[in-house]
């Protein structure tokens, strides 16, 4: 078999014909009905369809500082691989998901815009795509299923309804209270039962009139010539999803929303009136039964205002020479800060106000999910030929969140403190109430700051900039991050920009700390000799604490135990000397009480204690190993072979690859040798 035939063969076997005729079903209006009666879920709104769309990915629950939090699985993006996964943006997402449901049980929230608002990059056009592309699927499936109709010629043709409408507006309004209750028989309280509203487009009207009158009034014999169709949704077609970007003021053309008279069939038709003669392809009408995306929907001009404000109120629009025309859309709206502010002082904007739920869509202030957000987009598999040192990311994402929170009204609090809080460290006298309080003291934290696309473009920079390494570091991300502030655009002041570089210090500062320490464990992360330095400190502890004396291995003799070792070990914890006794029992305790339950004593099971052992090892070989001689170059071949030791625990252990290791190793050894010649002056 050749390889083409082989491709085909491969989609052939995966094809679903039956899915495919279940998509392209078309019939009768009676037969519409039968389906309406089995499954009442047809008929639904656009707001209760989004609404399931959502829920139909399930939920996860947790708490942050005891309050109940929900994460909707649809905002991972799991059709897609995450691909537009938005993270850490539980509450914002909760809040519009909240509306939705509000909306789909007709409280009051599906006669409003929704607007997302928040600062440039913050996922407000991710989340807008997501719900049209999510809605699209549903519709596909059979859980999400809908359908329109349209009307058979002579000929046999069929023209299908412009705005893709209910089938049950063909009902007349006198007849709908009985059919709905005779079609939510079944329904039993579940689900949203049938609820009729709505009339038919104008061009519907129009063939619904002609039939009626060529019938002579007969209802039933109009419904022969209705045929009804699955409804799928789409975007690239334009059924029933729609999007509109302003563009400037002098463009700008209200036909782009209801459609627009089409002179080429006036003269076929005899009146610019007839609505055969018009192109009913405006946004809100190909967007009926879905959604419709408002970019930048405040820069909107003021005469397409009241379009919106019917669309949304009354679910209606105006076409040019036709009455209003009813719609069932969720209309979306996006905006940024300067935006919204020139809202709230427009007078002449108040009634779009008062028809709008704001959501707030802020930038994300917890590290691990900034860290999420680049890491999707720069990874093993879409770098290619360059290896992305550690913490390299995870400092360009630090200093985005840095740019972004306020300053703490606690004065003994940093900023960098009050990030890690955010992110679940435990710092010494906070507790998650104390978190959730510098949350609730806070004006406007998220809704400014740094872009993570500013980042994404810097780390993009880094990765092209430096041709012949084979990996990028944190400084080479740091160093385009800073040059980058002096053009700006978003940044409007030099005192911010001087804000901007000083938290670059900061999480320079942070990242030696972090480097250090990984080395400082690279080089104590011999087991044997941690196990040794343990098993002497226990024993010497032990003899300490009931008073005995300690037998030296080397000359059999019994000695006093060794003060100077167990200070050694505490003092790197800041174990006061007040403090070694009740220390050294609650060891002892420890260990007694895992003797108890038959368990052997680890020193890795006691984070205080392994830290204070690695540092004290560290301490003992960092002159055996002459860390500084890297700075001057000169390193004999014992000490290089026990660097190459090290150098391959931080690859093994830490990520780093041979470049990366070697680097952070000098500049870790820089700064040894900088503190021993502060030490000697």
């Amino acid at each position: 078999m050749s390889g083409g035939r082989n491709i085909i063969s491969l989609i052939a076997d995966r094809q679903d014909l039956d899915q495919f005729r279940k998509k392209n079903w078309e019939g009768t209006f009676e037969e519409y009905l039968d389906i309406v009666r089995e499954n009442p879920d047809v008929t639904r709104n656009a707001f209760q369809r989004v609404y399931d769309m959502i829920l139909s990915y399930g939920t996860t629950h947790y708490e942050v500082a005891r309050e109940k939090r929900v994460h909707y699985n649809f905002f991972d993006d799991p059709d897609e691989n995450g691909r537009d996964g938005v993270f850490g943006l539980d509450l914002a997402l909760e809040a519009l998901v909240n509306a939705f449901k509000s909306a789909a049980r007709g409280y009051g929230i599906e006669k409003r815009v929704l607007l997302l608002h928040g600062p440039v990059g913050s996922s407000k056009s991710t989340i807008a795509r997501m719900l049209k592309k999510g809605l699209e699927r549903y519709t596909a499936s059979d859980a999400g299923a809908l359908y329109t109709f349209g009307w058979r010629n002579d000929d046999g043709e069929v023209e299908w309804c412009p705005m893709n409408e209910e089938p049950l507006h063909l009902i007349p309004v006198r007849f709908r209270p009985d059919v709905e209750n005779r079609l939510n028989e079944s329904v039993n309280g579940r689900g949203y039962g049938v609820k009729i509203s709505g009339e038919l487009c104008p061009l519907c009207r129009h063939q619904y009139a002609e039939r009626l009158k060529k019938y002579d009034g007969d209802w039933t014999r109009v419904l022969q010539d209705v045929c009804v169709k699955r409804l799928i949704l789409s975007e690239q077609d334009r059924i029933g999803i729609g999007t509109f970007q302003p563009k400037d003021e002098k463009n700008q053309d209200s036909t782009e929303l209801t459609g627009d008279i089409n002179y080429r069939k006036i003269a076929e038709y005899g009146s610019d009136s007839d609505p055969r003669a018009f192109n009913f392809d405006g946004e809100f009408n190909i967007a009926n039964r879905g959604i419709v995306e408002f970019v930048e929907v405040l820069k909107l001009d003021v005469a397409f205002l009241y379009d919106l404000l019917g669309a949304s109120q009354e679910h209606k629009v105006k076409p040019k020479k036709f009455a209003q025309t009813d719609i069932d859309e969720v209309i979306l709206g996006h905006t940024n800060e300067p935006e919204y502010r020139r809202l709230q002082n427009n007078e002449f904007m108040e009634a779009l106000r008062d028809r709008t739920v704001k959501i707030d869509i802020p930038y994300v202030t917890t590290l691990a999910d900034e860290i999420k957000i680049y890491e999707k987009d720069y990874n093993r598999d879409t770098v290619q030929g360059k290896h992305i040192a550690p913490h390299t990311i995870e400092m360009a994402a630090m200093w985005a969140i840095l740019t972004r929170l306020e300053d703490p009204k606690n004065a003994s609090l940093s900023r960098l403190q009050k990030l890690k809080l955010y992110n679940g460290k435990s710092l010494p006298g906070f507790t998650e109430e104390n978190i959730k309080e510098l949350r609730e003291q806070t004006t406007n934290e998220g809704m400014r700051g740094i872009s993570p696309r500013y980042i994404q473009d810097k780390i993009s920079n880094a990765l092209v900039a430096h041709p012949d390494a084979k990996s990028i570091n944190p400084f080479m991300v740091l160093n385009e991050l800073e040059a980058g502030l002096k053009h700006h655009t978003l940044i409007t002041s030099d005192d911010l920009r001087g804000e901007y570089i000083e938290l670059l210090s900061v999480v320079k500062e942070e990242y030696e700390n972090i480097v250090k320490n990984e080395v400082q464990r690279a080089i104590a992360a011999d087991e044997d000799a941690l196990k040794r330095l343990c098993g002497n400190y226990i024993d010497n502890v032990k003899a300490y604490t009931q008073k005995e004396k300690v037998k030296n291995k080397f000359t059999g003799q019994y000695d006093e135990p060794d003060e100077r070792l167990m200070r050694s070990i505490e003092e790197k914890i800041d174990i006061p000397d007040s403090r070694k006794d009740d220390f050294r029992r609650e060891i002892m305790n420890y260990i007694g009480a895992l003797s108890i339950d038959g368990k052997t004593f680890d020193y890795a099971t006691n984070e205080r204690l392994h830290k204070a052992l690695e540092l004290k090892l560290f301490e003992d070989q960092k002159d055996t190993i002459k860390l500084t001689s890297l700075v001057s170059n000169i390193v004999d071949e014992e000490t290089q072979a026990k660097i190459d030791v090290v150098k391959g625990r931080l690859i093994r252990d830490y990520g780093y690859d041979d470049e990366s290791a070697t680097d952070v190793l000098n500049f870790v050894a820089s700064i040894f040798a900088r503190g021993d010649a502060k030490d000697s002056a």
